[in-house]
């Protein structure tokens, strides 16, 4: 793609106030880069991506006032992460992880491991066990 060929479409980039960095050939010739504001079919995706993430946010969120989770799936998602990067940020097997979404099990969790997964949340243990103190 030449140089004055990159796309400029509006983009989700465009109101973070980014952009992103593509190769283009210039007047010579050679690859150079240029600053992209977005291009469309990146866009859509990536709006479809995002809100496919919302869903999954406030789906957990639902089972957690419905205490059929815990706090611990509802900022997993929160923080776009999965069990096995969240395990890696609280020192656990995945599994551990995962058990810990319990409610039963989570109510009976040492502070000690609370703790953990509230610094790896970057919020306080009264946010983590009950997420309507959760300032989005």
């Amino acid at each position: 793609m030449k140089k004055d060929e990159v796309p400029q479409d509006t983009s989700n980039l465009e109101t973070a106030k980014m952009k992103e960095l593509c190769y283009a050939v210039d007047e010579n010739g050679s690859y150079t880069t240029v600053n992209s504001s977005g291009w469309k079919p990146k866009t859509i995706a990536l709006s479809q991506a995002i809100e496919e993430i919302n869903e999954r946010i406030e789906a957990a969120r639902k089972r957690v006032l419905n205490n059929e989770t815990s706090p611990i799936e509802y900022y997993m998602e929160y923080h776009k992460m999965d069990p096995s990067i969240l395990a890696s940020y609280v020192n656990m097997w995945s599994c551990q992880v995962k058990r810990n979404f319990k409610p039963s099990i989570f109510k009976r969790l040492p502070r000690k491991t609370l703790q953990k997964y509230a610094d790896a949340f970057d919020i306080s243990l009264e946010q983590l066990k009950d997420i309507t103190k959760h300032g989005n």
